[in-house]
């Protein structure tokens, strides 16, 4: 039953979207983007000649949970092409230029035919699915040409439907996968609990390993620096309208803050929208060439350069955390050792949960609760470096996911068959 219903959803959702490309530019980015996409892989392989190493992400946050791996596996393996796949343009449209990739694309719609397809020209040598991403006909025909297949950073829940009793589609899926790298002890549990699953292993979080190489790698943003010299600056990352309406009100409350606001989507409307809502507010491509003596609020007109506007930042507040989806990453800002302050919504992100138990993040349901937490910041020394060190320690210690799932795919290839 639950294959029929699958059927249906890969049949509909393409016409779907389809008809919300009228209007929507996401939509029409995802249906365009898909329509050359194997051409734009044949012609930049060798007849079947490349050895080729597959990655698909869902979307952005999956990729930089994926990149550490990639980059580890191009360092292992550099006469392996890379071919790196999203699902969504949230992704691809900020990594379609991807240096470490040789070919970035779209993933086709999952289906028998074009997964069949997919597979005729690719034919990839190991294949990394990256957390959530799961489609049937793909790896069912990775599992029946006997390529390798892995999935990193997993992570399952109770009420997730591979562990209903009518879960047996959704087990099937996993049944594919060579090796399964769940991020927690509990995901490791469930997922043992399950009859013909083997070789899952817990390797832990690959973000953690993604957000380390940040602090290496961050951009030298010159007027950002000066500009955190003179003013107390809160950076707030992938904000959402609900997001900016608080920190509106504590920037009308609290004078003598400064705000950097970066926000999730810069659509011309979502762009309009935060200049409209903050006071004294200008766009960075504004504001770096001419700053305006009273601007108080700088908005990120740009992709890019938030994992390292967080390095300036007095203390992070991270968007989201006010609608079901919930809370974006937190583990950017926290690897440079700031408070990391977010809304309520975040039960679903165990990094989330377990930063609040160690002391380096809080959240927040209200201004005042707000405003409270940012008195005893400012005014308790001790506890905002307290606060600071646990932020970043919590992700320093959690490094290592990496070269765990690197150790395992190189002695499983070189283990004679």
């Amino acid at each position: 039953m639950f294959k029929v219903i699958y059927n249906i959803f890969i049949f509909v959702y393409p016409k779907l979207i389809a008809i919300a490309a009228i209007r929507n530019q996401k939509a029409k980015q995802w249906i365009e983007g898909r329509e050359n996409v194997y051409q734009l892989i044949i012609n930049k392989l060798q007849n079947n000649i490349d050895k080729i190493i597959w990655m698909h992400c869902a979307s952005l946050g999956e990729f930089e949970q994926g990149r550490p791996v990639l980059e580890e596996l191009r360092k292992v393996h550099p006469d392996y092409k890379i071919l790196l796949t999203f699902f969504s343009p949230s992704g691809y449209e900020v990594r379609k230029n991807y240096q470490g990739a040789d070919i970035v694309c779209y993933l086709p719609m999952d289906s028998s035919k074009n997964a069949k397809q997919f597979f005729d020209i690719v034919n990839p040598s190991l294949v990394i699915f990256v957390k959530y991403e799961y489609w049937y006909y793909y790896l069912k025909e990775a599992k029946q040409r006997n390529i390798n297949t892995i999935i990193i950073s997993a992570i399952f829940f109770p009420n997730q439907i591979f562990f209903k009793w009518y879960g047996h589609f959704y087990r099937e899926m996993l049944r594919c996968f060579t090796f399964i790298f769940v991020q927690n002890q509990a995901s490791l549990k469930l997922i043992n609990e399950l009859n013909g699953i083997n070789n899952v292993f817990l390797s832990g979080d690959t973000r953690f390993d993604s957000v380390i190489t940040n602090i290496y790698n961050r951009l030298n943003i010159n007027d950002i620096y000066y500009y955190s010299k003179n003013n107390k600056l809160i950076v707030a990352g992938s904000t959402w309208t609900k997001d900016d309406n608080l920190l509106k009100d504590l920037s009308k409350d609290q004078k003598e803050l400064s705000f950097v606001i970066a926000p999730h989507d810069i659509s011309k409307a979502r762009l309009q929208e935060c200049i409209n809502t903050y006071q004294h507010a200008q766009f960075y491509s504004e504001w770096e060439i001419t700053p305006l003596a009273d601007t108080r609020t700088i908005i990120i007109d740009n992709i890019g350069m938030l994992s390292s506007l967080y390095y300036y930042a007095y203390l992070c507040y991270i968007g989201g955390g006010w609608d079901k989806e919930g809370i974006h990453n937190i583990l950017e800002a926290a690897v440079y050792g700031k408070p990391v302050i977010f809304g309520p919504v975040h039960h679903k992100f165990i990094e989330a949960e377990e930063m609040i138990a160690a002391g380096g993040a809080f959240s927040v349901d209200n201004l005042s609760a707000l405003k409270l937490l940012l008195h005893k910041l400012e005014n308790d020394p001790v506890f905002y470096a307290k606060t600071s060190e646990s932020a970043q320690k919590f992700v320093l210690n959690r490094s290592g996911a990496t070269q765990i799932i690197i150790n395992k795919i190189e002695t499983f290839r070189n283990t004679p068959k």
